[in-house]
């Protein structure tokens, strides 16, 4: 996660880069699956990537993570017809967040993980459950915005929560079955990612080494009972207290210092798949902690398994093998976006792959029988580094790139060229269809030293280097959809898309790929050309991964609207399409062939100015309480205190005209609930400084200075 100074703010944007019952009988599915494992209904045979595609059991709807479906009734020629079938209105809080359906009924976690399940046929609430866990996360509320997924198993689904639980959830009733804290009540980690269920255990990771001093690793636990069954940690801890495993003690020769003071990094945050045929769970890993190598490992080293994709038993969590997209990590590059297998036909010969579009620009096929890479090409402009070298896996990097000479500017930026909205991979196509950002940033440490760093406490965003993101210059396409051939790593087509982050992406048997925009555009694409077959007004942001499934011979697609999560987090570059916290609509939207409900018209919003007339300038309050908003409430309120729709626009607010209010806020808590965090360490200085920035920002707004 990152933020810009106001000056930077005001031309790009201050971002977080992060850097969350049984099914009615059919016929069988084409993937052979033991009877044992089906059950009675069938439902453990739709993870399969092979299956007929009768539900959407998991977040990329099976094992293998593709984000496809083989359902074609909804196919070129009849999307025309796809209409909304009904709506459901969430209220405030994040909505970017992908939905499973089972058996006809859809299950989700919006906002702080609360959880609903509704009829597919009617759009009717059936239950909801909410874990409060806003009022549970204490300082974990300080970073991430809720779940973005959910996962099922055996007739039950499971959340993350923000403060560190895993809970399953009867799924007829709604009622919880067990709970588990899958980290210290104290640590500053927090989850935002979904869970994967697998083979009678369900693995979760978590967040939190862009702020805290986090050794990242995954636990998998008993999907029945709780129970934990293992746990693998991604960077090593201190040697003075043993090593867990010889993976660890493998990995710590690659660190230098006392880089377990830091904490290391590696948070499993995102992307978790799961490969049956081998019984393997592949770890997508994260940034480290700090980003500036200088500081948290002397400069030296690979720093294992920092930015990596990692192997492990699925039964036991052991090691088996390991791929590093990025050695000695430096940049916010991670590695934690979606992985998805497949088999493809390469040289002539059948492989076994996992595919990856990862922060740094490369799109990687790996042999997932044994993390060798078989090709790695740039999927966007890529300046960090020259290519990737086939015969090391290493990356050929640019002069400078490690900032060890003063500022440099390159692409992608810590935005990530993909961000975690998924990607899809349509069997049918042979394509990939990645959501792909166009942003440049610019390193620079001057002044920082591992001797003068020290960590801000209380989860505050401080990386140990300055990075400034923005759009290149002159730049009027920020974001694209790009459709991409693994096999000949060549892009088959590429289409421009609104603003500078785009939706999750789902494929479909019927040739279709569906994503949302920032817009309010949810669009159906041909898959092999790229053409536009159809586009519906969501009256609101779509960012979220669509689904498609087949209930009573009827093929459904829904998708969940509304701004949320790090997509929200660019206000600067957000503006131009009116996204605002508190007005916006969070609805669940569901289509079917001929669907004839409606919405309600979307109600036009410009920002405006609340009036302070007895607002007085003062500069130097004001850059004493940019510098605190910059590293404490950037994060959700956004760069330069315009809001992108994840948490309200300050500048409009009526609190910021009284101190007691402000106090109210931000010492006493008084908006826990809403998912406003306390900052009880902040004085009476701090808050009038910050309530300062906030009304000459608001004052810039009225007089119309960017």
């Amino acid at each position: 996660m990152l933020f810009l100074s106001r000056r930077a703010a005001l031309t790009a944007v201050s971002i977080v880069a992060l850097s969350l019952a049984g099914c009615t009988s059919g016929p069988a599915p084409e993937n052979k699956t033991d009877v044992a494992d089906i059950g009675p209904a069938g439902w453990l045979a739709q993870l399969a990537d092979g299956s007929d595609g009768r539900d959407w059991p998991a977040f990329g709807r099976t094992y293998g993570e593709q984000h496809y479906s083989p359902l074609d009734q909804v196919n070129a020629e009849t999307v025309k017809r796809l209409g909304l079938a009904w709506s459901f209105d969430l209220p405030a809080g994040n909505p970017a967040t992908g939905p499973i359906e089972i058996d006809g009924v859809i299950y989700f976690a919006s906002g702080y993980s609360v959880a609903r399940a509704l009829d597919v046929r009617t759009g009717k609430l059936l239950w909801s459950y909410d874990p409060k866990a806003p009022e549970a996360a204490g300082h974990k509320l300080r970073q991430g915005w809720g779940s973005r997924g959910i996962a099922y198993w055996n007739g039950k689904v499971y959340i993350g929560t923000q403060d560190g639980r895993l809970i399953a959830i009867d799924a007829k009733t709604g009622k919880p079955v067990w709970s588990t804290m899958t980290m210290g009540k104290d640590d500053l980690r927090f989850i935002s990612g979904p869970p994967r269920a697998f083979d009678g255990m369900v693995v979760i990771g978590n967040g939190g080494a862009d702020e805290a001093a986090i050794r990242g690793y995954a636990t998998a636990y008993d999907a029945e009972t709780g129970q934990q069954k293992w746990r693998f940690y991604t960077v090593p801890g201190n040697p003075a207290d043993g090593f867990e495993n010889k993976a660890m003690e493998m990995a710590a020769e690659t660190w230098s210092g006392d880089w377990w003071k830091y904490g290391g990094g590696g948070t499993v945050w995102n992307a978790i798949t799961y490969d049956k045929e081998s019984d393997t769970i592949y770890l997508g890993t994260g940034n480290g902690s700090p980003w500036n190598r200088k500081i948290r490992s002397e400069g030296k080293g690979d720093n294992l398994f920092l930015c990596s994709i990692v192997a492990v038993n699925a039964k036991t969590g052991a090691y088996k093998w390991h791929y590093q997209i990025n050695p000695g990590e430096s940049w916010d590059y991670n590695a934690a976006m979606d992985m998805q297998l497949a088999d493809l036909s390469i040289d002539g010969k059948p492989r076994k792959v996992l595919m990856t579009a990862p922060k740094n620009g490369f799109f990687y096929v790996i042999d997932r029988t044994n993390g060798k890479l078989i090709s790695a090409k740039p999927f966007v402009t890529t300046t960090w580094a020259k290519s990737i070298d086939l015969k090391t896996g290493r990356p050929v990097e640019e002069p400078n790139i490690r900032y060890e000479d003063g500022p440099v500017t390159f692409k992608p930026s810590p935005a990530g060229a993909h961000s975690w909205t998924p990607m899809a991979f349509s069997p049918k196509h042979g394509l990939v269809y990645i959501p792909a950002i166009d942003l440049q940033v610019t390193y620079d440490d001057t002044g920082i030293t591992r001797e003068n760093w020290k960590r801000k406490p209380g989860m505050a965003l401080d990386y140990g280097v300055n990075a400034n993101v923005q759009p290149s210059p002159g730049a009027k396409v920020l974001s694209y959809l790009v459709a991409w051939d693994p096999v000949t790593q060549k892009e088959a087509w590429r289409l421009p898309t609104p603003g500078h982050f785009n939706g999750g992406v789902m494929a479909t048997g019927g040739g279709l790929v569906f994503q949302g925009h920032p817009d309010s555009s949810f669009t159906a694409y041909d898959a092999k050309t790229g053409g536009t077959l159809w586009n519906f007004d969501a009256k609101a942001p779509v960012v979220a991964p669509p689904i498609t499934y087949s209930v009573d011979g009827k093929q459904y697609v829904t998708v969940i609207a509304g701004m949320g999560t790090s997509a929200g987090l660019f206000g600067p570059l957000l503006q131009q399409f009116g996204i605002d916290y508190r007005a916006q609509s969070r609805r669940v939207l569901t289509f079917v062939l001929d669907g004839k409900a409606t919405l309600p018209a979307k109600v036009p919003y410009k920002p405006q100015a609340v009036d302070d007339p007895d607002f007085k300038p003062n500069a130097a309050a004001a850059k004493a309480g940019e510098d605190i908003f910059n590293v404490r409430c950037a994060v959700c309120h956004g760069g330069g205190a315009i809001a992108g729709g994840t948490a309200p626009d300050l500048r409009t607010s009526g609190a910021i005209l009284s101190p007691e209010a402000i106090t109210s806020i931000v010492q006493d808590g008084a908006l826990v609930p809403n998912g406003m965090p306390r900052f009880e360490e902040l004085s009476a200085e701090d808050r009038e400084n910050i309530r300062q920035y906030l009304r000459t920002r608001s004052d810039d707004l009225r007089k119309g200075r960017p």
